[in-house]
């Protein structure tokens, strides 16, 4: 019976993408702007992950100032997943037509060396990622999902162009190569993945369990690192790769220093479009020995 209900889901929520891809932009884009702003409505587990996060980090904002964060912040998620219809289903053209790509760097220079692109989950991470695939070769470390099913078509989609998709269970050694390659590498490390590889620096003060990995593969792999992100443009115009100047004397021979940079660039972009943040996701499960739940 679960196998079952996991593939109806699959199959239903493929073909609904499938069906999204076909439909303008801004009708996608309102249609999850909606859904998002009805679903906030209920009680949630996820709800009340956002409106704890906002209360950590913005403390200072009154109640109904959150409110209106959290809600905005609901309506990006949810259309964000809607988007993935034409993110993962769209061609190279259209997604040309969503995304403007800024960089400070020359995406064409063979000689800049090893690459690692590091970026920040930004409700727009997805359509930028797929947009610098059509034009560049790249891999990227990824999160298998719980369904199979599903994440076998995700990593279909995802690699239509030519991404190499690295789990994060394989991710080391296959980077390496990677990067030793001249390939780029895409990866993404402000989510709490547990203790292991990580260290607490503050999150709008808040310790934040934080992944040591961008310091420890630059270091290993002698590699730059690019930050980036991608932000939703205001009136459905679609969405901006914004691409970096590669960190200077980075790494450090400290992972902690390492990261509260990285941690550091990351709130100055939270705070310029702080509904577009992540907020959904339990950003302080794991909590310094002796600091109480928040969740």
């Amino acid at each position: 019976m679960k196998r079952f209900i996991l593939l109806t889901l699959a199959v239903l929520v493929t073909g609904l993408l499938r069906l999204l891809a076909w439909l303008p932009y801004r009708v996608v884009a309102r249609f999850g702007e909606w859904l998002g702003a009805q679903l906030y409505r209920l009680p949630s587990t996820r709800r009340r992950v956002v409106q704890t996060n906002l209360k950590l980090c913005f403390p200072d904002l009154h109640d109904s100032e959150r409110e209106r964060l959290a809600q905005a912040h609901f309506s990006h998620v949810i259309r964000s997943y809607v988007e993935r219809g034409l993110q993962w289903f769209g061609n190279a053209r259209m997604l040309a037509n969503l995304v403007q790509i800024d960089s400070a760097i020359d995406l064409a220079d063979a000689t800049a060396g090893p690459t690692i692109f590091v970026g920040f989950h930004f409700v727009g991470i997805e359509a930028g990622c797929m947009m610098y695939s059509t034009r560049h070769p790249v891999a990227s470390l990824y999160t298998p999902m719980s369904n199979v099913l599903l994440n076998t078509m995700a990593l279909r989609q995802r690699g239509r162009f030519g991404t190499e998709m690295i789990p994060r269970g394989d991710s080391v050694r296959r980077a390496l190569r990677v990067l030793r390659s001249g390939k780029p590498v895409m990866l993404a490390a402000d989510m709490d993945f547990g203790l292991r590889d990580s260290v607490f620096v503050p999150f709008f003060g808040v310790p934040a369990c934080t992944l040591t990995s961008v310091s420890r593969l630059a270091k290993a792999g002698n590699a730059r690192v690019v930050p980036f992100i991608t932000e939703v443009l205001p009136d459905y115009q679609g969405y901006r790769l914004k691409i970096f100047d590669a960190l200077s004397d980075f790494p450090s021979d400290d992972v902690t220093v390492d990261a509260r940079r990285i941690t550091a660039f990351l709130e100055t972009e939270v705070r310029r479009i702080p509904a577009q943040y992540y907020w959904v996701h339990k950003r302080f499960k794991h909590r310094p020995m002796g600091e109480p739940a928040v969740y």
